[in-house]
């Protein structure tokens, strides 16, 4: 460090110092800032640098380091007031209040020091005059601390009775504190109705709505909104993130997590604060946190995962149950510091509460995923054996009733069949069982087992020809074959169902086996047949079209008219019957598809759902109602394709696996994402990627589904929430998987949320990024536009250099696309840019400007449309190009004379502007009323009133009271702002004021 830095100097290095993020190394550098102020013997630089120590301790985890800094200003100002400047006298008090908090939090400061501290407050408050407002909020603090209600609601009615004024709170912490009291009381309601105003952004400051949303999350989960209170978590937790000083806050997230089902999510929070654990500058937060700890780790306890590694304090490492064991006995430990300290035993009571809460939410999907930290499992509930009271009463499951039940079950073709002959297999054990019950099995068994099955269904046919019943053999014969072709050995499964087809039909014309069985046959081969055709068709070029593809074709037609033809005639009397017709149906829907009949594939596909819906199987309606979801967006019907997607949904629901819930939910979020309803469709993808986590398959569809989670929460505006999902969906999309489209969107997406977050260098790495893939895309007009929002984002973040070197690309992009909007625009930003340098920026500004100015006199439009864009864009050029000129003066300027040539040429641009804009009507009005109003001042500048009053009069004339409402829309905040500052331009020249 300079041993000579100068007081200026000082200050500028504080005030960089600030702005660093919180924590020891900051600390370190103002306490070495210290050190330079008591170089420069002056009392100021000393007491302003003890404030900024105390500032940057207040705002980290060493709080506790405050009252060394603090008492020796208190001594200073009362040695020598006269030292102080009229700010640093306020900052002294404000930091009463300070002392106030950290002593309560500081277990080993006595209470009857912090009540003499109270008192020292509220008599040095009122020597200077200020209000009893912000001392009766310190001893509210204290009362609810302690726990003595009757003096806290004294306290607290007397604090807001107080009026405000330069002590008090901002808004939004005395309305945080105030809701946090009224939550305590079990008033949820109302403690979120006093926070809404920070909630919503109309009060802020350095730690709201950062603490505001955090302790909003257990009152919204108590009251059940629990999509205000997901959103609350995926917002304020990013703001929380990167400051170490909320570790209270911090706390309050990882309990939302512990108590919504999202213990995953929590153990990754912990991992990510470490310090946390350790960190002693402030033992009332380290209690919060490591009551919240305690918590989680019993929850992951009791769920099974006692044993699982888990993040801790350093030096060793951890497993769940240790950790809870730990953290317990430190919370209670400084649980007890504090009651001792107190008096009660309020804090300890408080951290026992806290520590045995129970989830309030069995599940509330988040959007992110918790990839470092394996997700507990919750046990599944137990199955009862039999709905009898006799089964009930047993220890052993009943035999007859679970094969009575696996029957029912079967004839009702439920999906649950194959759970309950499991369950039989079970119970039975090595007891013998008769051929046909056998048979059963092993042909549930089997079609459980799915592509491995193939020999289990060969055994079943044995079973079934033991137990003499030889149509229900061949059925589970072609079971068997149907299984062979969907492992992609289509001709040998061909092959094994030709046997059983032929004998099938033989036992039937003889009458040695029924409709049924004959029926079960022929729907596995037509079932075969059907993926031949769909393996033809993905042969690509030959599709359909070859010889190979119009046999396949064929054939399958021709199998599934011959099943429809057996089994319609009995639809009414069986139900397994009239599902394969309902099939039968399907598949020429199906076919028909293939053939490029959409609408009739749409009609058959529609009579075969309606059908199994009707019959009592909507879980065979499941696949086909995806399929018109397809088809019917295929054919651009919106209505239909919601329609499809609900009505799967709703009959999948009970039976699906989760990735099957996964796929179906998306679907309808992509449909109603098509037409505009974001905030349906972001429940439904949030949906997705919670079941595909569940099924395994997050890194994939989980992936892609908060990919869309992302678009949608961006559609309507909710950046942070935006932000966390999409980088979360980030690390697991692949172009291999996804295609490289969907990282470009993702990061599109998350530069516009970091954008609206303010956080513009983050924004422009994602935009640079997203930039270079696109890169090699055939169509460059995305990569023209990532390159110029990176720009634009370079530009905000205060780095010109980058954003100037980011307008050029962007600028010989839009040229090659023979794009001279783009073009235009990006050579007004570097003017802009150039405009801010010493020496020839100003030069070059003008030169990028007129460069500008040719660009657009040059182009050629191709209609009228494109005329009036070009006329537009030229008439805001020359507008930019007048206020680039007029700025320059503080710079160019040396005299009067000067001054006004540079005026004039400013003017004469701007009035190129109006003219340009007054030829495009309406559509330009406001555009021109405001090149007018500046082209007004300047000549107020050029002192030439007459003229400048003449250009207010028509602004004024423009919007004439007939077009003017007081309560009407946005345009009209325009209209209502250009005829106020065209009556203050009359009255800056004199002139009369406009009549109404």
């Amino acid at each position: 460090m300079s041993a000579t830095m100068d007081f200026e100097a000082l200050r500028r290095a504080m005030a960089e110092n600030y702005e660093q993020p919180e924590g020891p190394a900051r600390n370190a550098r103002a306490e070495q800032l210290l050190s330079e102020a008591e170089k420069l013997n002056i009392p100021l630089a000393v007491i302003e640098a003890l404030g900024h120590q105390l500032k940057v301790y207040n705002y980290s985890s060493e709080k506790d380091k405050m009252f060394v800094p603090f008492a020796r200003l208190l001594r200073m100002w009362d040695e020598r007031p006269e030292d102080f400047d009229e700010y640093e006298v306020h900052s002294l008090h404000w930091v009463f209040k300070w002392m106030s908090a950290g002593m309560l939090s500081q277990p080993h400061i006595p209470l009857a020091s912090i009540e003499k501290w109270l008192g020292e407050m509220e008599h040095r408050y009122r020597l200077a005059g200020h209000s009893e407002r912000a001392v009766r909020s310190a001893e509210f603090s204290v009362a609810a601390h302690v726990g003595d209600m009757t003096r806290a609601e004294r306290a607290y009615a007397a604090w807001l009775a107080a009026d405000r004024d330069t002590m008090a709170d901002c808004h939004a912490c005395e309305l945080h504190g105030q809701g946090w009291w009224q939550a305590q009381r079990g008033e949820d309601v109302r403690a979120l109705e006093l926070w809404q105003p920070v909630l919503e952004g109309e009060y802020t400051c350095a730690h709201e709505p950062h603490t505001a949303l955090a302790s909003s999350l257990l009152p919204l989960l108590r009251l059940g909104r629990l999509d205000e209170a997901r959103a609350h978590h995926l917002r304020g937790f990013r703001l929380v993130r990167p400051m170490e000083s909320m570790r209270g806050a911090y706390a309050d997230h990882v309990e939302f997590c512990t108590l919504t089902g999202n213990e995953a999510r929590g153990l990754e929070l912990l991992a990510e604060r470490p310090a946390y654990f350790t960190d002693s500058g402030e033992p009332r937060s380290k209690l919060d946190f490591m009551s919240v700890v305690a918590l989680l780790m019993d929850r992951v306890t009791e769920l099974g995962r006692g044993d699982q590694p888990v993040s801790g304090p350093a030096g060793r490492t951890w497993t769940a149950r240790e950790l809870a064991a730990h953290a317990r006995g430190e919370a209670l430990s400084l649980a007890a510091r504090f009651d001792e300290r107190n008096g009660t035993a309020y804090v300890g009571a408080l951290a026992r509460e806290r520590m045995s809460r129970q989830p309030l939410v069995d599940r509330l999907p988040l959007g992110v995923r918790a990839r470092t930290m394996t997700v507990p499992v919750r046990p599944a509930p137990a199955r009862a054996a039999a709905d009898t009271p006799a089964a009930a009463a047993s220890a052993e499951p009943d035999l007859s009733a679970l094969l009575a039940e696996a029957r029912r079950l079967s004839a009702a073709l439920h999906p649950d069949s194959v759970a309950a002959w499991a369950a039989v297999a079970e119970a039975a054990g090595d007891e013998e069982l008769a051929p046909r019950d056998r048979a059963e099995m092993t042909d549930h068994r089997a079609m459980g087992l799915g592509p491995e099955g193939v020999e289990l269904f060969a055994r079943a046919a044995e079973l079934y020809t033991e137990a003499g019943d030889p149509g229900e053999a061949m059925a589970a014969r072609a079971r068997g074959a149907y299984v062979l072709a969907l492992s992609g050995r289509t001709d040998e499964a061909l092959a094994a169902v030709s046997e059983p087809y032929e004998r099938v039909l033989a036992l039937l014309a003889d009458g040695g086996t029924g409709v049924q069985q004959a029926a079960s046959v022929l729907v596995g081969r037509a079932r075969i047949l059907l993926q031949r055709v769909q393996e033809a068709a993905e042969e690509g070029e030959r599709g359909l079209s070859g010889d190979e593809g119009a046999e396949a074709f064929a054939a399958a037609e021709s199998a599934v008219r011959e099943l429809l033809a057996l089994a319609e005639p009995h639809t009414g009397d069986d139900l397994l019957v009239a599902s394969r017709a309902a099939e039968a149906h399907a598949m020429l829907g199906e076919l028909a598809a293939h053939a490029g009949d959409v609408e009739r594939a749409t009609e058959l596909l529609t009579r075969a759902s309606e059908t199994f819906v009707a019959a009592g199987l909507p879980w065979f309606a499941v696949e086909y109602e995806a399929r018109l979801t397809g088809m019917a967006r295929h054919l651009g019907d919106a209505e239909a394709a919601e329609r499809a997607a609900r009505a799967a949904l709703e009959h999948g629901g009970p039976y699906l696996e989760a990735t099957g819930h996964a796929q179906l939910h998306l679907q309808l979020a992509e449909v109603l994402g098509a037409t505009g309803r974001f905030g349906p469709a972001a429940e439904h993808a949030l949906e997705a990627a919670y079941w595909a986590d569940e099924g395994g398959e997050g890194a994939t569809l989980g992936a892609w589904a908060r990919h869309q989670l992302g678009g949608f929460l961006v559609g309507q505006g909710r950046w942070a929430e935006g932000a966390e999902v999409l980088e979360s969906a980030l690390p697991e999309l692949a172009a291999e998987t996804h295609g490289d489209g969907a990282l470009v969107q993702t990061r599109w997406w998350l530069g516009d949320c970091l954008t609206e977050l303010g956080e513009h260098r983050e924004a422009a790495e994602h935009w640079l990024q997203a930039a270079e893939i696109a890169r090699h895309w055939p169509e460059q007009r995305d990569h023209a536009m990532l390159a110029h929002l990176a720009a634009e984002a370079l530009g905000n973040a205060g780095l010109p250099d980058h954003a100037e070197r980011a307008y050029e690309r962007a600028g010989d992009l839009w040229r090659s696309l023979g794009n001279v909007h783009g073009l235009v625009r990006s050579l007004r930003a570097r003017a802009w840019l150039a405009a801010r340098e010493e020496g020839s920026g100003p030069d070059a500004a003008r030169e990028l400007m007129t460069a500008a100015v040719r660009e657009c006199e040059a182009a050629v439009p191709e209609d009228d449309g494109a005329r009036d864009r070009l006329v537009a864009e030229l008439a805001d050029t020359h507008r930019q190009f007048g206020d680039l000129i007029a700025r320059s003066v503080a710079g160019d300027a040396a005299d009067d004379e000067s001054i006004n040539a540079v005026f004039e040429e400013s003017l004469a641009h701007i009035t190129r502007a109006v003219t340009g804009f007054a030829s495009l009507g309406e559509a330009g009005l406001h555009s021109r009323t405001g090149a007018e109003l500046a082209a007004g001042w300047l000549e107020a500048d050029l002192e030439r009133p007459e003229a400048a009053a003449a250009r207010a009069r028509v602004v004024l004339a423009a919007y004439t009271e007939a077009d003017y409402s007081e309560d009407a829309d946005d345009s009209d905040e325009t209209v209502a702002s250009r005829r106020a500052e065209a009556e203050r331009l009359l009255r800056v020249t004199g002139a009369e004021p406009q009549k109404p």
